[in-house]
């Protein structure tokens, strides 16, 4: 492998900010790239510019680098060049990382699926794309899997957290605050995941052996609608006030049943809380 150096993509974004932090606590050393974000001023992570759009900058990057692990996090999840960046960036930072050897985690999605699915998606279920977004995850996933055999795809779902808040989380609470009007869909299912459990277990997978597909989602499935009102009752928000809705309703195709098996991760030791696991221990630590 290569200098024992990480290189976390996408490092100014909600997961590749958890991921350099808990690196950080272990002592591990990482270069971090950033595009449309600026990033922070940490001496302990050195940081570089990179365009997903320009493989001779990907190439030249990783090749000067030589990391030992590329936790591939960037992505792009509307236009413009949502393709570019998020499908064929990804099969460019495989390529480039395995002509120099480097084990490589790809971040994937649950909206590869099309959600038409009675249970939960496995490993082994092939991406059934219906949105944009979710097309651009799956060529990524093609591209990842041809260019780098050994490399890990990890398909999550929702990730959340409250130091800082993320989107999704502080939407729903605006919509319990009376800020947003919104209704949150009752049958568009998720398997939330702990952005500090997700940062963990990506590091842990990082030294493992493991190739392929892997499931890492929270181990509770959950509509936007109960998550919304999980929140709202966690920051002491009626949660009355959430109105639901019906995704099968909406005028806008969106993949309903998103759920994620988690069983393989479960067997493999990682630990991914559920919703109500998560808020119960934030609420001993009086987070509001």
């Amino acid at each position: 492998m290569g200098s024992g150096y990480y290189l976390i993509t996408g490092g100014t974004g909600y997961l590749g900010s958890a991921l350099i932090r808990h690196a950080s606590r272990r002592g591990i050393s990482v270069v971090a790239t950033f595009h449309s974000r600026l990033p922070p001023t940490q001496t302990e992570v050195r940081w570089r510019p990179l365009d997903l759009r320009d493989p001779a900058a990907i190439h030249t990057l990783i090749t000067e680098l030589q990391p030992a692990v590329v936790i591939h996090t960037a992505f792009r999840q509307y236009e413009p060049d949502l393709m570019a960046i998020t499908g064929d960036g990804a099969g460019h930072v495989a390529a480039a990382a395995a002509q120099i050897g480097a084990r490589l985690i790809h971040l994937s999605s649950d909206v590869i699926f099309d959600g038409e699915k009675s249970s939960a998606y496995t490993e082994s279920d092939p991406p059934s794309p219906i949105t944009d977004y979710g097309s651009a995850k799956a060529r990524a996933e093609a591209l990842v899997q041809a260019a780098h055999p050994t490399a890990v795809i990890v398909r999550t779902s929702l990730i959340y957290g409250f130091d800082p808040i993320d989107r999704h989380s502080a939407f729903a609470l605006a919509v319990a605050r009376g800020e947003r009007s919104e209704k949150l869909f009752r049958d568009e299912l998720r398997c939330p995941v702990f952005v500090d459990d997700l940062a963990v277990a990506l590091l842990d997978l990082a030294q493992s052996d493991y190739r392929g597909v892997i499931n890492f989602a929270g181990a509770e499935t959950l509509s936007r609608y109960e998550w919304g009102r999980l929140l709202a009752q966690a920051y002491g928000l009626d949660p009355d006030r959430i109105a639901g809705a019906l995704s099968a309703e909406s005028p806008v195709r969106r993949p309903r049943n998103c759920a994620l098996d988690t069983s393989l991760a479960r067997r493999l030791g990682y630990r991914l809380r559920g919703v109500r696991e998560v808020l119960q221990a934030l609420g001993r630590l009086h987070i509001s």
